[in-house]
């Protein structure tokens, strides 16, 4: 699994690492079954605290895609519906516009002008 994370990003990191699983297995680098690796190799290939990555896969858990297993690691549940990636997605590009100095309405009338 290749992650990258931003470190210019205000989000927490944990929001990030989560994000980014969630885009992956909605994009479908994962499927339902495949199994996740390890927390500790995840942290060591971010530079990051094993903690964060363990709570943003307890986030990803109660959201119903990831399914911890004693003895059996972290495995996908069940692939993102389109509306978990799109609000993944949406997230993504509202913090691109706050970088560019856009906010949420700037945004929306942006969207309203494409349809």
């Amino acid at each position: 699994m290749l992650l990258t994370l931003d470190l210019n990003d205000p989000r927490p990191l944990h929001e990030q690492v989560a994000g980014a699983i969630r885009r992956a297995i909605g994009e479908g680098s994962y499927r339902p079954g495949d199994r996740l690796p390890p927390a500790r190799d995840l942290a060591l290939a971010l530079g990051i605290n094993s903690n964060t990555v363990l709570r943003a896969l307890r986030d990803l858990r109660d959201e119903g895609l990831l399914e911890f297993r004693r003895g059996r690691g972290v495995s996908v549940a069940g692939r993102a519906d389109g509306r978990a990636l799109l609000v993944q997605r949406a997230r993504d590009l509202l913090e691109e516009a706050r970088r560019h100095g856009y906010d949420r309405d700037d945004l929306i009338t942006i969207l309203e002008e494409l349809s």
